[in-house]
């Protein structure tokens, strides 16, 4: 159930086997239409409401290319999640791709425990490349451009990943590093 705040509107998530989450979503053709600004603001709140890092438009019943995400200097488990201070020391604010295209700077791949709102309780460890470049329009419609390095670009594959109805279990290399929450962090210590 939504329900909204003074900020926007805290969305539904779509859960791992809803078919939303399976489909290549389509391009944004207009991203200064009050539909996708509202979804935007609402994208927006629900993260912050549910105290996550990011989350794509799928992942809200809404089938199209855009992501919103945001970095912390720090996490409440930093044994589960691998910050990149070295990239992104004073964290990173609410960021939103619109029709995002994601390219790799090079063949080196890193992996970490990932997380989804979508896949909740579970984590998994999944390989990314390390360092991408990244092509998108903002919240405005202005096309920009940029690299990313760590953990900033693993959110940001991930986040990605949704558009083309891949969710993170899909990505394991490894099937036995997945399981729940919990078990997963008694083990990490």
């Amino acid at each position: 159930m939504s329900y909204k705040s003074m900020f926007g509107k805290v969305l539904n998530v779509a859960l791992m086997g809803n078919p939303v989450l399976g489909k290549k979503c389509r391009p944004v053709l207009d991203p200064l239409t009050t539909e996708v600004q509202e979804l935007i603001s609402d994208m927006k709140e629900t993260i912050r409401h549910r105290g996550c890092l990011g989350i794509a438009a799928p992942q809200v019943f809404c089938p199209i290319r855009l992501v919103v995400y945001h970095i912390p200097i720090k996490v409440d488990d930093p044994e589960t999640y691998d910050l990149t201070p070295e990239y992104d020391p004073e964290g990173v604010p609410p960021q939103v791709l619109i029709n995002p295209e994601i390219t790799p700077l090079s063949d080196k791949m890193s992996e970490g425990w990932e997380g989804c709102q979508s896949v909740p309780g579970l984590l998994g460890l999944v390989e990314r490349y390390h360092s991408i470049h990244l092509k998108a329009m903002d919240e405005k419609g202005r096309i920009y451009e940029k690299e990313t390095h760590g953990f900033h670009a693993r959110i940001i594959q991930h986040e990605c990943d949704h558009l083309d109805g891949i969710l993170f279990p899909h990505k394991l290399k490894d099937p036995r590093m997945f399981g729940y929450y919990e078990e997963v962090l008694k083990y990490l210590k």
